[in-house]
C-alpha cells in the first residue's frame, strides 16, 4: 500500500520541468487552520461553453491569505486565441486586438501554476473554470490540477441551510450572492474583476462559517 502510494505522488520526470516544480509543491502538507491557509481565488473568460471546442481567453485570481485579500498578489494573463465567439466577446470584451497583451496557452498555464502552487484554488461553480483549465492541460499533454477545490456557490447554499433562507435546487449566480451581500460589481465579466468578487463574496462566507479563531481547513470541505 505504501508503496502504492509513493509511487502514485513520485512527480514523473518525463513531464516539463514547470509542472515537476507544481507537483513538488504538494509535498507540504496544508495547514491545520484556516487563518494559515493559502487561497488562491480565480476565474476564467472563455470563448463559449463547451469544453470540447471553446478556449480560455484570460485568466485572473488573487491571493487570500490569514483572511485577508492581498491585492498586491494578483495574477492576469490573456491568451492567444484562434476562436472567438462574437456573443462572449460583447459580455467580456477580449478581442483579437492590440490593447492586450496576450501569451500563448502554454505559457499561460505555466504562468499559472507557477502561480497557485499547492494553494486552496476558489473559484464560483469552479466545476466550470476547472475543467476548462484542465482541459487546456490536456492539449500539452500534461496532467489535471492537483489542488484542492473550494466553489462559493455551494458554500453560500452552506451559509443559508440553517435558516432555511435558501432554494436548496437553485445555482445561485455572482450576481445574485454579490448584490446579497452588497458587494459592488465593478469590472464584471473580466478574469481578474470577477476573481477579485469572489474573494469578497469568499471573505464574506468565512466570517460566517468560521466561528473561532480556530476554524479548521478540513471543515469548510464538510459544508
Amino acid at each position: 500500500m505504501i508503496k502504492k502510494w509513493f509511487k502514485k505522488n513520485k512527480p514523473r520526470k518525463d513531464l516539463p520541468f514547470f509542472w515537476q516544480n507544481y507537483a513538488k509543491s504538494f509535498e507540504e502538507k496544508l495547514p491545520e487552520k484556516v487563518s494559515d491557509t493559502r487561497f488562491v481565488v480565480f476565474d476564467t473568460e472563455t470563448t463559449g461553453f463547451d469544453f470540447k471546442q471553446d478556449r480560455i481567453l484570460s485568466i485572473g485570481a488573487l491571493r487570500v491569505e490569514n483572511k485577508s485579500i492581498e491585492i498586491s498578489d494578483n495574477f492576469e494573463v490573456f491568451l492567444k486565441q484562434t476562436k472567438f465567439n462574437p456573443e462572449t466577446v460583447k459580455i467580456h470584451g477580449i478581442i483579437q486586438n492590440e490593447r492586450f497583451q496576450k501569451i500563448t496557452e502554454l505559457e499561460a498555464l505555466k504562468k499559472f501554476l507557477s502561480y497557485i502552487q499547492n494553494s486552496v484554488l476558489i473559484a464560483h461553480h469552479a466545476g466550470f473554470d476547472v475543467k476548462m483549465i484542465n482541459k487546456a492541460l490536456g492539449r500539452h499533454g500534461l496532467p489535471k490540477l492537483k489542488n484542492k477545490i473550494l466553489d462559493t456557490a455551494i458554500l453560500y447554499k452552506s451559509t443559508r441551510i440553517a435558516t432555511n433562507l435558501i432554494d436548496r435546487e437553485k445555482s445561485y449566480t455572482l450576481d445574485e450572492i454579490a448584490e446579497a451581500y452588497n458587494i459592488d460589481l465593478t469590472d464584471r465579466h473580466t478574469a481578474s474583476g470577477d476573481a477579485y468578487i469572489t474573494a469578497l463574496i469568499f471573505m464574506k462566507l468565512l466570517s460566517r462559517l468560521s466561528k473561532d479563531k480556530n476554524f479548521r481547513l478540513k471543515d469548510l470541505f464538510k459544508n
